[in-house]
């Protein structure tokens, strides 16, 4: 599987949120990851390594516009 995740990129992720769902959508990149639940709004910040980790798969990717 390709890891390669970019900024407003909507992943699934391998544990599920408490509130239901596990999509969650990219909103900033670095040494850390955070990541905001598509159903409830809850943000969350993860250490790269984790992130990948449990990262799952990668549903939507952004579209770029050059």
């Amino acid at each position: 599987m390709n890891k390669e995740f970019d900024l407003g990129d909507i992943v699934e992720m391998k544990k599920q949120h408490p509130c239901g769902t596990n999509k969650w959508e990219i909103i900033r990149t670095g040494a850390d990851v955070k990541i905001k639940c598509v159903n409830c709004g809850r943000i969350i910040m993860l250490p790269r390594t984790k992130f990948v980790k449990g990262l799952k798969n990668i549903l939507e990717k952004k579209e770029k516009n050059i």
